[in-house]
């Protein structure tokens, strides 16, 4: 247990940096570090993905909070837009995490992997949807953030690596795009790990520590870190070749991606 608390730690050390520094969100990061973790801690096999994703989304709750805070100082977050997407985020969110649980875990094992894929080729290769039109009405912002809000529950993050493209197409600033991305990941984290706590209560053979996909030993020790690695790797923004960074990151993302295909493979 101990030594499982030391990753845990170092876990939310790694993905508050990343995320501070690089302007992700750490789930991509804490979901596959987590499924090896619960792995070696002998953990059915049968919940520990949804054990990961539910626990991620709710580390983002807390992380959201204090990246929220930083941008609402530099008036960077767009609310109204906020508003307009949070009301299909929470039903997405909580439709994903109820469809989450019908699914076996090597089934969402393999989407998490194909979305970690996705990602790591759009970073590396720096793919950005052209601004060509401005933002839709309410109902269809509403059904926008129903989709972003279903993915980003199933596959455990808060969202930003689908707000953010969708805002910058909507000829979103960059600067405010990413931050209103960033707000939106508050409704996702709460109404997602809300689902998996639902999802998960009647569940029998989760480890002693949980509150149904939740698992409070690894959603104590990610936060207790990512808080605070958060802030060193906004500083280190403004010192490293963070270009560079995002291309070894997408590396890192097409690594894990490929090591959650071999695990599905090997079941």
């Amino acid at each position: 247990m101990i030594e499982a608390l030391f990753y845990y730690l170092l876990l939310g050390a790694v993905a508050g940096t990343l995320a501070g520094m690089l302007g992700i969100g750490g789930g991509l990061i804490i979901v596959p570090v987590l499924v090896f973790t619960f792995e070696a801690q002998g953990f059915d096999s049968a919940i520990i993905m949804h054990l990961a994703l539910g626990t991620s989304l709710a580390t983002i709750v807390v992380t959201s909070l204090s990246s929220i805070h930083t941008h609402h100082r530099h008036g960077a977050v767009i609310w109204p837009i906020v508003r307009r997407l949070s009301g299909g985020i929470v039903v997405g969110a909580m439709c994903g995490a109820l469809l989450a649980d019908q699914l076996p875990g090597d089934w969402l094992q393999t989407i998490f992997a194909l979305f970690t894929l996705l990602v790591a080729v759009q970073m590396a290769f720096e793919l950005r949807p052209a601004a060509t039109r401005q933002l839709p009405g309410r109902t269809v912002l509403a059904g926008v953030g129903v989709v972003i809000g279903t993915v980003s529950a199933i596959v455990g993050i808060g969202g930003g690596t689908m707000t953010t493209p969708f805002l910058l197409w909507c000829n979103t600033a960059a600067r405010k795009a990413i931050a209103t991305s960033a707000a939106c990941g508050l409704p996702i984290a709460v109404a997602g790990a809300t689902g998996y706590w639902i999802a998960g209560a009647d569940v029998d053979i989760l480890p002693p520590g949980s509150s149904g996909y939740l698992y409070w030993p690894a959603l104590l020790g990610v936060v207790t870190t990512s808080v605070i690695f958060a802030v060193l790797g906004a500083k280190l923004t403004h010192r490293l070749p963070v270009t560079i960074l995002k291309k070894g990151f997408a590396l890192l993302l097409l690594a894990i991606s490929v090591r959650l295909f071999m695990m599905g493979a090997a079941d």
